[in-house]
């Protein structure tokens, strides 16, 4: 039986602090992302604050189940950051609780998200996503905000080109003004000239008012009966001063809605369902008249009444040996090829127009369907992505045991990235028709989901599969890198070295190493046959590895320098690299029949033979001076114990006297 315990709370309440904050900012970096895209439609509009309120308010609404997930992929993986880097993790473990029984509150939470998101997805988000689009249309309808540019023409004013040559921005006063008037065509257009003007809006807001001063106006009167070369009339006034009125619609009008008909994101779950019926049954009509329309070419023509029988045999006649078009056409005079030719591309021109706009039809029909079935499928994947995304947070927090908003904010950005370009990349697929819908959508999930169970099953198990030491490690021990010791002295020794019996096996391992190289010959080249395929073991390297590791533990209890310095001499042993690329038979056949693998294998074998043979010098000259340093030690001592032997006596015999 579930029950919630002081943990599940201590959990919950430091997710749900840091759900809220990453929320916010994930909420604010889609939000300036999205705003990017269409600031050129914001800019220089004059929209009120009321308008731009809106925007931002239903921009925020169609971006919630996009931020959702990001929030709870940072969110988990900055708590169990925090408390594997307080240790506190490891207390949990410590006291029987395992890491799944410390996610359950999480994995709870994370689902009444996701369901949360999926109820936003159907029911608010395609309102929200409804009145943005529509917001987006008008505001792309709009006439810009009226600011005349000094020196260029400015077309913002609708069948008016105006130039300004100078103008005063404290009194709004235009000086050298030239304006160009289109009526219903360039032939009868007005040219006005004025030294000044002014140019301000009505207060409804639906027209401008432009007051010119000392100009001229030019202006051709062409009317419609004119026909022919006749003269056209011609108007010349020359005004002190002008009132002009001009259309310009600068309030904000809301498009019609009935234009998004089409949009798939503004719809529920029931809606498209409904909607994917109604569209795929039009599809379907459209696909059987066009088919109806290619058929009956191969039926019996009414007018002519050439039957289907009689146009085959046509055919199959101008195809045989006997007949050669060529021939034919060649027989006809110029007239004839022409009009032959001319009837030939006429009828090919027609089809042609005729299939590709029966194309934009049925292609236009199923990019409609195809972004309905993408949309109603990404309702789930979006909501599962809250819980695919937690067991990628939460376990990467349980490995990382960092904290804060550094590594897991870089984390989280990387793992962000490789679902948009999945995503993005089988959304795009999938909405041209590449990929199967399906395929596309689940793309990114098929990726996602065995990455969250693989880094959940690593931190279940506390594996170090973050560990940077140990790929390291892995790394230079396939390259055969050197790896190297660091001995340092003891602040607190507890027993100190048996000088002695390290002395005596330090001379033992020499033996050992001098007769192991003499007899496998490590300077020579081994035999293929011998390294692939009869394999002898040889576990010798071990043996004296082990043993001379044992010294060096033993030894590293010194507080000689000396030993120490020699003991950071000692190179680190590769007791079976040297001997065959594998440990199992089929392994080393298999290598060896994959000639490359087979040549790295060998080559790097050799290496590691030329290595050993100086590893084993190595050894045998610093046994050497660490026998010669513990023989000098032994003296030492036993002169420093012969003095003390020496001095005993005649303290004794002074102190006799001085009891006398």
């Amino acid at each position: 039986m579930f029950r919630i315990k002081k943990l599940d709370i201590f959990i919950a309440r430091q997710f749900g602090l840091l759900f809220v904050g990453t929320f916010f900012i994930c909420q604010f970096v889609l939000m300036m992302q999205f705003l990017w895209r269409y600031v050129e439609e914001l800019i220089g509009k004059g929209l009120s604050l009321e308008v731009l309120a809106q925007f931002f308010w239903y921009m925020g609404l169609f971006l919630i189940p996009q931020a959702l997930p990001l929030a709870i992929l940072l969110s988990s993986l900055i708590t169990f950051g925090n408390l594997g880097e307080s240790s506190e993790l490891t207390a949990i473990k410590a006291s029987g609780v395992s890491l799944m029984q410390a996610f359950r509150s999480l994995i709870v939470i994370s689902a009444l998200i996701a369901l949360g998101s999926f109820y936003f997805q159907n029911v608010i988000g395609p309102h929200a996503n409804e009145k943005l689009s529509t917001l987006l249309v008008s505001m792309k309808q709009k006439s810009p905000e009226l600011e005349i540019p000094e020196g260029v023409f400015y077309d913002g004013i609708p069948g008016s080109n105006l130039y300004v040559q100078k103008k005063d921005m404290k009194t709004g006063m235009l000086y050298g003004i030239m304006i160009y008037r289109m009526t219903n065509s360039y032939e009868d257009a007005a040219i006005i000239l004025a030294d000044s003007g002014r140019l301000q809006s009505t207060a409804e807001k639906k027209h401008l008012v432009l007051n010119l001063w000392s100009g001229e106006w030019f202006e051709n009167m062409r009317s419609q009966d004119l026909t022919g070369n006749a003269s056209v009339p011609y108007r010349r006034e020359t005004f002190a001063t002008k009132k002009i009125i001009l259309d310009f619609d600068a309030d904000f009008n809301l498009a019609d809605a009935s234009g998004l008909a089409n949009n798939a994101q503004a719809k529920s779950l029931a809606k498209i369902r409904r909607d994917l019926d109604s569209l795929q049954q039009n599809f379907d009509s459209l696909g059987h008249a066009f088919y109806k329309d290619a058929q009956s070419i191969y039926y019996e023509h009414k007018t002519t009444g050439i039957s289907k029988e009689d146009s085959l045999k046509a055919i199959k006649q101008a195809m045989s040996k006997k007949t050669n078009i060529d021939s034919i056409f060649l027989g006809m005079d110029q007239l004839q090829k022409q009009h032959a030719v001319s009837f030939a591309l006429t009828k090919v021109q027609n089809a042609t127009n005729d299939y590709e706009f029966k194309q934009l039809l049925t292609d236009d029909m199923a990019r409609v369907i195809r972004q309905h079935k993408i949309e109603a499928i990404k309702k789930f994947t979006l909501s599962l992505l809250c819980l695919v995304f937690f067991f990628i947070g939460a376990p990467l927090g349980a490995i990382i045991r960092k904290g804060g908003l550094g590594i897991p904010v870089i984390v989280s950005v990387l793992v962000f990235i490789i679902y948009y370009i999945l995503d993005n990349t089988g959304f795009r697929m999938a909405r041209q028709g590449s990929w199967a819908i399906w395929f596309g959508e689940s793309i990114a999930m098929a990726v996602l989901v065995p990455l969250a169970a693989f880094f959940t099953y690593k931190a279940n198990n506390d594996s170090v599969v973050f560990n940077m030491d140990a790929y390291r490690n892995f790394f230079m021990r396939l390259f055969g890198l050197r790896l190297k010791r660091h001995i340092y002295g003891k602040e607190v020794i507890i027993n100190d070295p048996d000088y002695a019996a390290d002395a005596q096996q330090l001379a033992v391992i020499n033996n050992d190493v001098t007769q192991y190289a003499h007899e496998h010959k490590l300077r020579r080249l081994p035999g293929i046959v011998n390294v692939f395929f009869r394999y002898q073991p040889d576990h010798s390297i071990e043996t004296i590895s082990d043993e001379m590791e044992r010294v060096i533990e033993d030894l590293s209890n010194t507080k000689d320098k000396f030993i120490l310095t020699e003991l950071n001499h000692y190179p680190v042993v590769s007791v079976k690299a040297h001997t065959r690329p594998f440990e199992r038979k089929w392994l080393n056949i298999a290598a060896f029949i994959v000639l490359p693998v087979g040549i790295f294998c060998y080559l790097r074998m050799c290496k590691f033979r030329f290595r050993l043979s100086h590893d084993l010098r190595t050894i045998h000259k610093t046994n050497d001076a660490i026998i010669n340093r513990i023989g000098e030690m032994e003296q030492q001592k036993a002169a420093k114990n012969a003095a003390a032997a020496a001095a005993t006596p005649k303290q004794d015999s002074a102190a006799t006297a001085e009891t006398v």
